[in-house]
């Protein structure tokens, strides 16, 4: 009897051993099945939304800030002037006229009248008024308590221009330049100073050879620009500023191994430079490519370059005090 319950022992000691590994093997099972599943569900989403896809392609530093909508395209004029715009450039002048004025709520009911079929008259006077109430909401010192665009800031010991510059995503020379701070060393803590709430994006016509400027999705200016020449065109689609290659009239080779310094009479690339990386449409995985300055005002408005974007000296500077790397967009469109 002592035999036959050791004997039975040990056949359940060896089924025990036998169970648990089988157990195992199907945990294992269930797990690798659960991971396929899933990944076939992402790559079914990715299949279906193009985003998805995108999204992916892009750097993690440029998804948040990828075109709000950037920006509905304006619109061809028409013949006749839309009645709705009418009442709304009304409305805007009125607020301007008031006393006191209401800068901020003008300004954001032009900017929704811009994308609206309309007059070409129309057009420029919304797009000039526009212009005009940016000298006073964001090109100056002065800043209003409703608007979400800028506001102020105390600055706090150790605080430096380029690091608050870079948690607003706009440059520090626009702070530089709004506050009448001379050199950044001037800063001192206790001020406050005006900040504005980036980035930048632009949105450039070939068509028109225009460069429409926007802070977050509100139009501020437009400039005339220079593009690329048959053959060399300006690629359209969607560009980011590259990183590290904002230069103050750098060093230049021309595609024919001509190299040109930057106090060279003929030098051709102006005051600045502001290197573009392409990432979607025909823009995509292109570089090489920039917004600049030029040497002779008459490219601008004409297609002479090698596809980059010419723009008068003074305007690339201030577009290189506005744009900021990874964050600001240029969006090109016939």
């Amino acid at each position: 009897m002592a035999r036959y319950f050791s004997i039975s022992r040990s056949r359940r000691r060896r089924r025990r051993w036998i169970f648990i590994p089988a157990l195992l093997i199907i945990a294992v099972a269930i797990a690798l099945a659960y991971v396929y599943l899933a990944k076939h569900k992402d790559e079914t989403s990715a299949t279906l939304t193009d985003t998805s896809v995108e999204k992916k392609a892009i750097p993690p530093a440029r998804q948040a800030d990828l075109e709000p909508n950037l920006l509905e395209a304006i619109r061809g004029p028409t013949a006749e002037p839309n009645p709705k715009v009418t009442k709304l450039i009304d409305e805007a002048v009125a607020l301007v006229n008031g006393k006191p004025a209401r800068i901020i709520e003008a300004r954001d009911i032009l900017n929704e009248a811009l994308p609206m079929r309309q007059s070409r008259q129309q057009q420029a006077f919304v797009k000039g008024q526009l212009s005009e109430l940016a000298d006073k909401w964001l090109f100056s010192k002065t800043f209003y308590p409703q608007d979400k665009l800028c506001g102020s800031y105390k600055v706090q010991p150790g605080d430096q221009l380029r690091t608050i510059g870079r948690q607003h995503k706009v440059p520090y020379e626009i702070l530089m330049e709004i506050n009448r701070i001379a050199r950044p060393e001037a800063l001192r803590a206790g001020e406050t100073i005006k900040v504005i709430n980036g980035p930048f994006h632009a949105k450039l016509y070939r068509s028109t050879f225009t460069m429409d400027l926007y802070l977050q999705k509100t139009f501020v200016k437009s400039f005339p620009v220079g593009l690329g020449q048959p053959g060399t065109e300006t690629p359209t689609g969607l560009w980011v500023v590259k990183p590290g290659r904002k230069l103050i009239k750098p060093r230049w080779t021309d595609p024919t191994g001509k190299t040109y310094e930057p106090d060279d009479p003929d030098y051709p690339l102006g005051s600045r430079w502001i290197g573009l990386e392409g990432i979607k449409g025909e823009a995509k995985d292109k570089t090489g490519f920039a917004i600049h300055g030029t040497k002779d005002p008459n490219e601008i408005g004409t297609a002479g370059s090698q596809g980059c974007i010419r723009l008068d000296n003074g305007d690339a500077i201030l577009i290189y005090n506005l744009l900021v790397p990874s964050h600001s967009h240029v969006r090109v469109v016939e």
